[in-house]
């Protein structure tokens, strides 16, 4: 079931483990260093993003406006709002960066692929999940910068906001743009290595937590990091993915979703981007030693978000299998 998750889960923690043990890779400034070469990576990440995207489907899945405001409403103001409640309990400056990490998470969009993929699985409406997961990362190019930039300010550190927007139009819009003017010449070629495609998202990704889990260990960051502190981070993901599955789940039971908009709703709107949480972790800290301690809360919400959903996906797909067949099964 999670063949190909696993080997991707499996990346990411040797890439903490070569971050640990040769952290002057990532740390190299000279010609060609890592962040050269992940500066082109992230460019031609979104410009592939765009080239997915289709005009039609998009002007297509504007219709149904409860489904999207319930997912872009969890995704970028439930999250935020949750974790911004534990705020007045933070002590230490410690604490706060801890925090700090989990706001990040709760500020990025939501996953495209694997939200689709899971959505398919489970019998869900695909085209409001294609719609949902595909708006979900040109919002986050504006509004996880705009929460970051609050409550990065109000921790005392320097977030030099002009800089940051003109890297997310250098590195992420305009490459984004680019691709959806071109969808219409280069649209079949881009369905035809959708897989190659993956593999190389995936591969900057790898090398971007490498980067910055080098910086982090280099400046010693995680000596003041316990283990209890990670294992509190895992709790805290674990448990935000709940209570979010959980709220949205009585939301569109009480404005009557259909079973498909249902499905839709809690998959995409439970869900977070790790491809968007690397790139904006470098574009909005590329100069924080902290920048890992960002990366850890999204790498085991990712791996979390991609087990427990694909368990939930298949029990799902099989009582919509059963509901064609004549059952009478409802949406649990």
């Amino acid at each position: 079931m999670l063949k190909k998750i696993d080997g991707f889960i499996i990346g990411l923690l040797l890439m903490l483990l070569a971050a640990w043990l040769f952290p002057q890779g990532g740390t190299y400034s000279g010609h060609a260093n890592l962040k050269q070469l992940t500066d082109v990576g992230i460019t031609l990440i979104f410009f592939f993003y765009g080239l997915k995207l289709s005009p039609k489907q998009m002007r297509e899945g504007l219709s149904n406006y409860k489904l999207h405001l319930v997912i872009q409403l969890s995704t970028f103001v439930l999250f935020p709002l949750l974790v911004i409640a534990f705020l007045p309990l933070l002590k230490t400056e410690e604490q706060h960066q801890i925090w700090l990490a989990m706001f990040f998470l709760a500020a990025l969009p939501s996953t495209v692929s694997s939200s689709v993929v899971m959505v398919v699985m489970a019998k869900g409406n695909m085209a409001g999940a294609i719609f949902n997961a595909s708006i979900s990362g040109l919002i986050g190019i504006v509004v996880t910068p705009l929460w970051m930039g609050l409550f990065w300010q109000a921790n005392g550190e320097v977030f030099d906001f002009s800089s940051v927007v003109s890297s997310l139009i250098l590195q992420i819009l305009l490459p984004v743009i680019a691709g959806l003017f071109l969808n219409k010449y280069l649209g079949s070629w881009v369905k035809k290595h959708l897989k190659k495609l993956a593999l190389f998202d995936k591969s900057v990704i790898l090398l971007i937590v490498y980067k910055s889990f080098s910086q982090s260990f280099s400046a010693g960051l995680f000596d003041a990091i316990s283990l209890f502190d990670i294992l509190l981070i895992s709790i805290a993901t674990l448990a935000l993915f709940f209570v979010v599955y959980l709220l949205i789940s009585i939301v569109s039971r009480w404005l009557g979703f259909s079973r498909e908009d249902k499905i839709t709703a809690v998959f995409c709107g439970s869900k977070k981007s790790l491809v968007h949480g690397t790139v904006f972790s470098k574009v909005l800290f590329e100069n924080a030693a902290g920048q890992g301690l960002f990366l850890m809360p999204i790498m085991l919400y990712h791996s979390f978000q991609l087990i427990i959903v694909s368990v939930i996906a298949q029990r799902m797909g099989h009582k919509g299998k059963a509901q064609e067949q004549g059952g009478i099964i409802n949406f649990k």
